[in-house]
């Protein structure tokens, strides 16, 4: 059987591949957008806590023997606790500055990062195998599902949807927006702000990592992945809406989809059409598509 001239398991298989890309770009996006909409920083060091996350899952298991499932929870923990701490120490000092000063900062701290990693373990990947549990694959008649892959897709959707309901649905959301909204009134009801910013910069962080830990079966883990994507997940940002959190979760997913079938049809495209869309975005809705009017 052939869709437009493709054989049908091809065709599924490029429509899988540009799901799982979609999840990581909607996870990746999500911290993005976390940081963004709650704290005005355009955190460029997003791609450097991603490979973190990956490094930690890898050196919890190379060093200590600590396996895939550990990992999971233990390297966004880590990689949180990280974020918390350059919040405080410089983050916090540039929040009533341009925003630009922020992408700098984060530029600078994401360059450092990568040049310590790449000093450390060189530019070759590290292999992270699939965890038994998940390794093989099911046979849905039309395609084979590798069962990881799945899970991936799982997991982001999981943590995407609930990220978004905490945000827009919980007291704590509605504290999280007052508190950067107007800080000083927050604080008037006994609110800690900055201890509460300082989380949810940890939060954003600790989504970078899990994104790396999910990542690090499926791509060898090096200094380099994180800078290999982030150009591409502020596209995604920048279509969904800078600091919307349903814009980056939709516009992964569905961008993640636009770029798998593009490789099916038209391959030479595929590394520009994220890019191509944004364009074309940003000349119809310059607030994105989910972003707000000004």
């Amino acid at each position: 059987m052939e869709i437009f001239g493709i054989p049908l398991q091809a065709f599924m298989g490029q429509l899988l591949l540009g799901l799982v890309n979609g999840a990581f770009y909607a996870l990746l996006s999500l911290g993005l957008a976390v940081i963004f909409g709650l704290l005005g920083i355009v955190n460029f060091a997003h791609g450097a806590l991603y490979m973190l996350g990956a490094f930690a899952a890898w050196i919890m298991l190379d060093k200590f023997g600590i396996n895939y499932w550990y990992a999971l929870f233990l390297a966004p923990l880590a990689v949180g606790a990280l974020g918390m701490v350059i919040e405080r120490l410089f983050l916090k000092h540039l929040y009533k500055l341009d925003p630009l000063y922020g992408l700098l900062l984060t530029f600078g701290l994401a360059l450092i990062a990568e040049g310590l990693f790449r000093e450390l373990y060189g530019v070759s990947g590290q292999n992270y195998n699939v965890p038994e549990l998940l390794s093989g694959a099911t046979n849905l008649g039309f395609m084979v599902l590798p069962n990881y892959r799945a899970w991936v897709v799982l997991v982001s959707l999981a943590v995407c949807l609930g990220t978004w309901y905490v945000i827009e649905r919980t007291r704590l959301g509605a504290y999280l927006r007052a508190g950067t909204e107007n800080a000083q009134l927050v604080q008037a009801f006994g609110i800690n702000v900055p201890l509460m910013v300082m989380c949810t910069y940890g939060a954003g962080a600790a989504l970078a990592a899990l994104a790396g830990v999910l990542a690090a079966p499926i791509i060898q883990v090096n200094p380099l992945m994180g800078s290999n994507l982030i150009i591409v997940v502020f596209a995604v940002v920048v279509i969904g809406g800078m600091g919307s959190i349903l814009g980056s979760v939709v516009s992964g997913l569905g961008l993640g989809l636009i770029e798998g079938m593009t490789r099916v049809f038209y391959p030479e495209a595929s590394n520009i059409v994220v890019f191509v869309i944004m364009v074309i975005v940003l000349m119809i809705r310059p607030n994105g598509l989910f972003g707000k009017e000004n």
